[in-house]
């Protein structure tokens, strides 16, 4: 055990010491204030029907109030904070192929199931640092919102919010596993970046698109890691149509479905990666 915490500890002072982490973090949360307020405000303030999500200029505004703060938080994740994530934990384990990293950690260090768990706890730790980050943003912007507008400010109830922090961490956890599978199975960081953004911005979409098509296939896509993830930001409130619709938020599936659909795919990913490092060779 004490090999895994020591080297958890280690991996964790490396990503915090590492540019991308920071840069990734920053691009999230950026990304989270454009499509959550900044914009809405501007189709707000413009009052034109047309200007960028559209509808009612009383729905949008009611979008960005600290109550649609559970909503707010888990809006993105399926689809724009899970590439994210993966892209960061493709990263991660990619690059320590590539600087040979792995070489001298698995060769020389606690061994494998230990330097294995030790990165994957380090990032699942980076993770819910982020969301606990993103949901105090989302409060505050929400807060600001209300301020600006001379609105009550209601929070949202504690276990709306709880809700949705864990199933944005669930989400985001599975995405960054996904990462790890592939920063495993490529070996490298361009590849398994690559291969994870083409699955969550392209061919998950592909599938859904022909799915009317192809008796059959539409059960199938149903249950796909976006699709699941798109369910469970639907089953805690993100809207999947209307003024306040998000990309990838889906109801195909119940909230409890969704989420062990989700959580499976996080223990499989996980899992998977386990067995290639242990299993294969290091270069």
């Amino acid at each position: 055990m004490k090999a895994w915490t020591d080297s958890a500890r280690a991996e964790l002072r490396r990503l915090m010491l590492w540019p991308v982490t920071w840069v990734l973090t920053g691009v999230w949360l950026t990304l989270q204030i454009l499509f959550s307020f900044v914009f809405p405000y501007i189709a707000y303030r413009s009052e034109d029907p047309d200007a960028f999500q559209g509808g009612p200029a009383g729905e949008i505004l009611a979008s960005m109030l600290p109550s649609s703060a559970p909503e707010l938080l888990i809006a993105g994740t399926p689809m724009f904070g899970g590439a994210v994530v993966m892209i960061f934990a493709a990263l991660a384990v990619g690059s320590a192929y590539g600087w040979g990293t792995w070489k001298t950690v698995l060769t020389q260090g606690p061994g494998r199931a230990a330097a294995t768990g030790g990165m994957v706890a380090a990032i699942g730790t980076c993770v819910a640092v982020l969301v606990l980050v993103s949901a105090a943003v989302v409060l505050g912007m929400s807060a600001g919102v209300a301020g600006l507008e001379s609105q009550a400010i209601d929070w949202p109830a504690f276990g709306d919010m709880a809700a949705s922090v864990g199933a944005t961490f669930l989400v985001l956890g599975m995405w960054a596993a996904g990462g790890l599978f592939l920063g495993a199975f490529t070996r490298g960081p361009a590849l398994s970046v690559g291969l994870g953004l083409l699955w969550t911005l392209a061919v998950e979409n592909l599938l859904r698109g022909v799915a009317n098509l192809i008796d059959g296939l539409e059960a199938v896509t149903d249950v796909l890691p976006g699709s699941s993830a798109g369910s469970l930001a639907g089953a805690v409130g993100a809207s999947s149509s209307g003024a306040t619709a998000t990309p990838g938020v889906f109801d195909a599936l119940s909230g409890p479905a969704a989420a062990g659909v989700v959580a499976a795919y996080l223990v499989v990913f996980a899992a998977i990666t386990f067995m290639l490092i242990k299993r294969r060779d290091v270069v």
